[in-house]
């Protein structure tokens, strides 16, 4: 269980990062921050409150230090192979109004990656995501909204990617309910 302390330096962690210049190095250690914060804040009582259920997704909203977070989440229909031991799999899309953050897809398999191994797919599009430990995203912010535009769309998401160990997982995501559930993370955090 986190303490008060860690989750003050986590704070202060986000908030050198947030100041920096640099775009990358601010998603790359970002996303992993909030996961972090999104965990403590759960286990200190902050749960995040479920604002709409739509289909396959999912749309909550909560507020830490920084404001209010909104995001949309979806669970995986399949995930391959069955016997390779892992956490549960989640597919987010992330808005922080008052840190002026919106569009931020990230996805955890439940298993550490293996560097530059996870990619989305449906049909002819594919998409890379930079990974850090359990977590995974999008780094840059056009590429973000073309993935966006095509999960409108989509009607299922393939995600590849290479456990540190060397064995390849792969989750099947629903579209179902993802452009009501983005739609209401969006507005919530307008």
């Amino acid at each position: 269980m986190l303490n008060l302390n860690c989750i003050e330096k986590i704070i202060n962690l986000y908030r050198l990062i947030y100041q920096s210049e640099f775009k990358m190095i601010k998603k790359y250690l970002l996303i992993p921050t909030f996961f972090v914060l999104f965990i403590s804040s759960t286990v200190l009582g902050a749960d995040p409150k479920s604002v709409g259920k739509y289909k396959n997704w999912e749309t909550f909203v909560y507020t830490d230090s920084k404001g209010k977070v909104c995001f949309a989440q979806t669970i995986p229909l399949e995930r391959a192979p069955k016997n390779f031991k892992r956490e549960p799999s989640r597919l987010f899309v992330t808005f922080r109004k008052s840190e002026k953050i919106k569009n931020e897809i990230s996805v955890t398999s439940g298993h550490e990656y293996k560097t530059a191994s996870v990619t989305a797919k449906t049909g002819k599009n594919e998409f890379s995501f930079l990974s850090q430990g359990n977590f995974a995203w999008i780094i840059d912010g056009e590429e973000e909204f073309n993935l966006i535009k095509t999960m409108k769309k989509a009607s299922k998401l393939s995600l590849s990617a290479k456990a540190k160990n060397g064995s390849q997982t792969r989750d099947l995501y629903s579209m179902m309910g993802f452009t009501k559930a983005y739609n209401t993370a969006r507005k919530s955090c307008a």
